[in-house]
């Protein structure tokens, strides 16, 4: 594989050139996710849009490789709870993820698989470093599109499972006009 080039900018169909591969994932996508199933279903009903989407460098997903490109999550809550990802663990659990605030507001929640749970700010220019054995999630919490760059061992692997069968401890609601983070009622 020869080198790439990246040019961070707001666009990262543009940063991260033609062979770019763009995986959306839409309101129905995240059945599960919200605590608010009915609100989420009359989104989808709605017109379904696009909760946020990844842009993927061409980089194989075999070991030696770095991983790396750029989520879009857009705007908005289903109910009062502000749109995010899906979040996951690493297959491999001992893998760390790096994220760089391009663009927007937001906020990374992680936890391990034996309860501990925190809420990480994230803006342009703040770099999060997610460690081995944490499941992450990203939060929009303004009111345009956050940006943002990530980079992992390419051989990492994606663990949704886990965290579809868990969730997250915490969740980032709207209280009062502005995102708050409580405890999730189970």
């Amino acid at each position: 594989m020869d080198p790439l080039l990246l040019r961070v900018q707001a666009d990262p169909a543009a940063a991260l050139g033609p062979q770019t591969r763009r995986h959306p994932r839409r309101a129905s996508d995240l059945r599960g996710i919200f605590q608010d199933a009915g609100a989420l279903e009359a989104l989808i009903r709605d017109g379904n849009p696009v909760i946020y989407e990844t842009f993927e460098a061409p980089v194989p997903a075999s070991e030696g490789h770095l991983m790396f490109g750029m989520t879009v999550l857009y705007p908005g809550r289903v109910g009062d709870e502000y749109f995010m990802t899906k979040g996951h663990y690493h297959e491999r659990r001992l893998t760390a993820e790096v994220y760089l605030g391009i663009r927007g507001r937001g906020c990374l929640v992680v936890q391990t698989e034996d309860g501990r749970s925190r809420m990480l700010p994230m803006e342009p220019g703040g770099v999060v470093y997610v460690a081995p054995g944490w499941a992450h999630r990203s939060v929009n919490t303004g009111a345009e599109p956050f940006i943002f760059f990530f980079t992992f061992p390419a051989d990492a692997g994606h663990d949704y499972a886990a965290v579809a069968r868990s969730g997250f401890d915490l969740l980032v609601v709207h209280r009062t006009g502005a995102p708050a983070v409580v405890e999730r009622s189970r």
